[in-house]
């Protein structure tokens, strides 16, 4: 009810100021009351002026933020709870929106998607706040995407280049390395001015401390800031998650800065968003997915880009990670993640199993933005083993039948497999990218091919040390690279 103000309380400071700035006027306030409360939904009745995505501030100190909006009631998703919230308590907006600090406070620390500290320290002291859900950036304040993001990983640096402001999805079942790949590409950028953000979806506590630990052991947590919804989290904050992370890598991005933001997973983000709706009575669509799930995931992944140079030429890199299931890439969700991203790198089952770790299936990865943001050096020596590996895997499946094939095709095979071999990587070893420069010119110009299997370890291990105690730079002429590899792989003795 709207109810006049009658007495006032004059500050000492700044009585006169406080004065001249007031105006008599009736106060206008709404109260809400809620109905009914279960498993991360309020349901509230009243508040008839409450936004979307408005927080509501209840009786008892709990938050809610208003998700559903119906001609009586109300629905909201719980952000804190506390034990004496019970149906008949009084809701009041707050006119405002859900927003997280960010700025350089938040580098090395593990956040919840409310910015609430969980590594035990104090909560950050932000110089800034962005709101969680925002637009993306127009096109005109968008610049093409030219310009590398190294990852560490042989098969992606050269076959799938990752540029800075794309969106590469990583897209397999279980169990086959997602996380640590993307967990590779953070301890990556250490030393690279990319400022990472890493969100932890429904994750259980301790694949959480895993990571955790991954990232301090290797040096990468002092870039890199963890957004944390863990399995017991509620719904509304593992509903929220990705969109904090975002929020904090947009904070940098916007101030010129290049930036990295791994989601892990959108397949625990997509049925999270499912309970919520069903929950709140929404229409279910295929899968009982509701209507909007495409534009839930769109939303969020159209506000990685790069930006133009007029307004600080910052970026955000964005590696979604989505769950398959039994290999079937066609699924509802991964079909939707696919259509969003700028490609998508494949982890195969049967790879995994058999050894060739990382299990990345080239047949079925892609970067669209393809050599566009690669070095021209790289470009140029990758297209040529590239081909050489595409042409291997026609021709190893004609092989198994047993057939005599040609002297030119028993080479192409060998080559193939010597390749598959290097391709092989230990999990949190990223390597650098003029190494990989060196292994592939070493390999277009035949000099492994004479190696077995059981021996590409040892030389790419001792062309490693050579490449870091060498002179040369992604800017030398491949004549200098060619020279350079020869001498080395000659110091190994290579027959």
């Amino acid at each position: 009810m709207p109810t006049p103000s009658a007495s006032l309380t004059i500050p000492h400071a700044d009585a006169s100021d406080w004065l001249t700035r007031y105006q008599f006027g009736l106060r206008m306030t709404e109260q809400g009351r809620v109905i009914s409360i279960g498993d991360g939904i309020a349901w509230i009745k009243g508040l008839p002026s409450a936004a979307m995505d408005e927080i509501l501030n209840l009786e008892d100190g709990s938050r809610a933020l208003v998700f559903h909006l119906e001609e009586e009631l109300l629905g909201a998703i719980l952000l804190q709870q506390s034990a004496a919230l019970s149906a008949g308590a009084l809701a009041y907006r707050s006119d405002e929106r859900l927003g997280i600090g960010v700025g350089d406070a938040l580098l090395g620390r593990v956040i919840d998607p409310l910015g609430g500290p969980l590594d035990g320290g104090t909560a950050p002291a932000c110089d800034g706040r962005r709101e969680l859900d925002v637009l993306s950036p127009p096109i005109l304040a968008r610049d093409f995407v030219d310009q590398p993001l190294y990852t560490g990983n042989k098969i992606i640096d050269t076959v799938i280049p990752v540029g800075r402001g794309q969106r590469q999805l990583i897209i397999g079942d279980n169990g086959v390395g997602k996380s640590s790949l993307a967990l590779d590409t953070v301890i990556n950028q250490r030393g690279k001015n990319v400022y990472c953000v890493y969100v932890a979806i429904g994750q259980k506590r301790s694949s959480v401390i895993n990571s955790l630990d991954v990232l301090r052991e290797s040096g990468a947590l002092a870039h890199t800031t963890v957004v944390v919804a863990e399995a017991t989290a509620m719904p509304g904050l593992k509903y929220l998650a990705p969109f904090a992370g975002c929020a904090v890598a947009e904070g940098w991005m916007w101030q010129g800065k290049d930036t990295l933001v791994v989601y892990d997973d959108l397949t625990t983000h997509a049925r999270t968003y499912r309970e919520l709706s069903l929950l709140l009575r929404r229409p279910p669509g295929r899968e009982a997915y509701p209507g909007d799930i495409f534009y839930l995931h769109a939303r969020l992944l159209e506000r990685s880009t790069r930006l133009a140079p007029v307004h600080g030429g910052g970026s955000m890199t964005a590696l979604p990670l989505v769950e398959t299931e039994q290999g079937e890439i066609a699924a509802y969700i991964p079909t939707n993640l696919v259509s969003i991203t700028d490609g998508q790198i494949y982890l195969d089952q049967n790879l995994f199993a058999s050894g060739c770790l990382p299990a990345i299936d080239v047949t079925k990865s892609v970067s669209r933005i393809g050599g566009k943001a690669q070095h021209p050096r790289i470009k140029e020596e990758a297209g040529r083993m590239k081909l050489d590996y595409l042409q291997f895997l026609e021709l190893e499946v004609f092989s198994r039948f047993g057939s005599q094939l040609e002297a030119s095709m028993e080479t192409k095979i060998r080559r193939g497999r010597l390749l598959r071999e290097i391709f092989k990587q230990e999990r949190l070893a990223p390597l650098p990218i003029e190494f990989q420069l060196a292994w592939m010119v070493a390999y277009n110009e035949g000099l492994l091919d004479t190696l077995a299997a059981s021996a590409i370890s040892d030389y790419l291990g001792h062309l490693a040390q050579c490449v870091a105690q060498g002179p040369l730079t992604l800017g030398d002429s491949r004549e200098d690279w060619r020279q350079a590899v020869t001498a080395w792989m000659q110091e190994m003795a290579v027959p």
